[in-house]
């Protein structure tokens, strides 16, 4: 792991830039003499790491006391796409002005996206736990689809707040029987993206013990601020 760069932000703060083989990533950790438990932080449907929703997140969660890291894995953010990816979306952008079914075009990118995505991110969770200033736990917040893949293959994920807003391929939603940790399950109850009942069919799947479900009006970026809080308030229970 190279970081190249850093800069301490006035709540305090240190962003790092990173690269890791061909990883690129931002770390944020908080003024600390102890280290710090970790949260692993991806953006719904391979949005780059420099999202702007994600990075007020990831600053936040970092100044309550977390080391939270960002990557844009393969195939998400600037990094390569195939010819098969950018063909899938330039479909997809059709279909829905057309106003047609897009189910079947989702599963043909988004599932590859995530079998590409989580080997990065667990290569990422290797190189960040050699850091003197992270400890552990590891919790994952964000997007749904790798949030399932890593908490049913990643023993060293131990809590997990995810997005019910991004689409969920077929092989992710049999996954989740698999996921026993914590879960957070965040839900806009009028995401105009995300079919209601199959979200909630989702998290009726969940094998955990511990899950709260937490619906809120509005529509697909419209999550409440103090979710953040109350995601916080999650991890406190079951990283520290």
């Amino acid at each position: 792991m190279h970081f190249t760069s850093e800069q301490r932000l006035d709540d305090g703060v240190l962003e790092r830039e990173f690269t890791l083989g061909e990883i690129p990533g931002t770390l944020w950790t908080p003024e600390s003499a102890v280290p710090v438990p970790l949260i692993l932080m991806a953006h719904n449907n391979g949005l780059p790491k420099r999202d702007a929703r994600l990075v007020a997140r990831a600053r936040h969660t970092a100044a309550h006391g977390y080391a939270v890291a960002t990557i844009d894995a393969a195939g998400c953010g600037d990094r390569p796409r195939s010819a098969a990816d950018e063909q899938a979306r330039a479909e997809l952008r059709r279909a829905m002005q057309a106003g047609e079914p897009v189910d079947e075009i989702f599963e043909s990118f988004i599932g590859p996206l995530v079998e590409n995505a989580v080997p990065d991110w667990r290569t990422t969770l290797d190189a960040l736990l050699t850091l003197p200033e992270i400890g552990g736990p590891v919790g994952y917040s964000g997007w749904t689809a790798v949030g399932v893949r890593l908490a049913a293959v990643e023993p060293r994920i131990a809590a997990a707040g995810l997005f019910a807003g991004g689409f969920v391929p077929r092989a992710q939603r049999e996954e989740a029987r698999q996921v026993t940790v914590p879960l957070l399950f965040l839900l806009q109850w009028d995401d105009e993206g995300n079919p209601r009942q199959r979200a909630l069919d989702l998290f009726d799947a969940f094998g955990s013990k511990e899950k709260t479900l937490h619906a809120n009006l509005g529509g697909h970026i419209g999550t409440p601020w103090f979710e953040l809080e109350d995601g916080c308030r999650f991890y406190d229970r079951h990283l520290k």
